[in-house]
């Protein structure tokens, strides 16, 4: 099809895509149409499914081309340039953006959290020492906190004690910082559709975040002497 059947294409998804921007895309690399004879642009099915994968990218997620562009070579390096274009995948078994999506959470008295959780009080007092649960204003702790309190209880089995875990809140904070500082200029935005769209990003920046430090982790197992 031509540019401008192209267009009219994408217009429906993308109302602000212009002739200037697919051409624009081509450019950069980004999509590769082919010529007839008299050089006008031939795009194929393909084409226009890499063009609205390139823009979904840049509209929901805020990627800069430089990383649409590694994404569709890897794309590429499994289909063909023709081929289907299908996002890849986080590694199976690590958390995704759905880990993070905001859950009901119950409100505990200390009571009911040592009960559940099973850990005594001198427990949740180092576990509140050392910042690993914070309670809300009003006291009361939510389920999270009883995740954190049975995660705890488990370690300490092995004998690790509350206070070995500061180095692991510590990480949490800088990572949560880090997040901070890339959506936090996204949820100024006067677009309220934009703005709503951060949440999703952050999701899966969280989701990210998680799935690294868990493979550095497991790639750091590997040095372990287990002789």
């Amino acid at each position: 099809m031509s540019i401008g059947a192209v267009l009219g294409e994408l217009r429906a998804e993308f109302p602000d895509v212009t002739i200037s921007k697919i051409r624009f895309l081509e450019a950069e690399g980004l999509v590769q149409p082919g010529r007839t004879a008299s050089g006008y642009r031939q795009f194929t099915g393909a084409d226009v499914e890499r063009l609205r994968y390139v823009l979904r990218a840049q509209r929901d997620q805020y990627l800069p081309l430089k990383v649409i562009k590694e994404h569709l070579a890897a794309a590429d390096r499994e289909t063909g340039p023709r081929g289907p274009l299908v996002a890849s995948p986080l590694v199976a078994g690590l958390p995704d953006a759905a880990d993070f999506e905001p859950r009901a959470e119950r409100r505990l008295t200390r009571e009911t959290l040592l009960a559940t959780a099973g850990i005594d009080s001198g427990t949740l007092a180092e576990l509140e020492q050392f910042g690993l649960i914070r309670p809300g204003p009003a006291g009361f702790y939510d389920t999270t906190d009883l995740d954190l309190a049975r995660v705890v209880r488990a370690m300490a089995e092995y004998g690790i004690e509350p206070r070995h875990l500061r180095a692991f809140r510590a990480a949490a904070d800088r990572e949560v910082g880090l997040l901070e500082q890339i959506v936090t200029p996204m949820y100024r935005q006067r677009d309220l559709k934009a703005r709503g769209r951060v949440d999703e990003v952050l999701r899966e920046l969280a989701a990210l975040s998680v799935a690294l430090h868990t493979l550095l982790v497991k790639a750091g197992l590997r040095g372990v002497n287990t002789s």
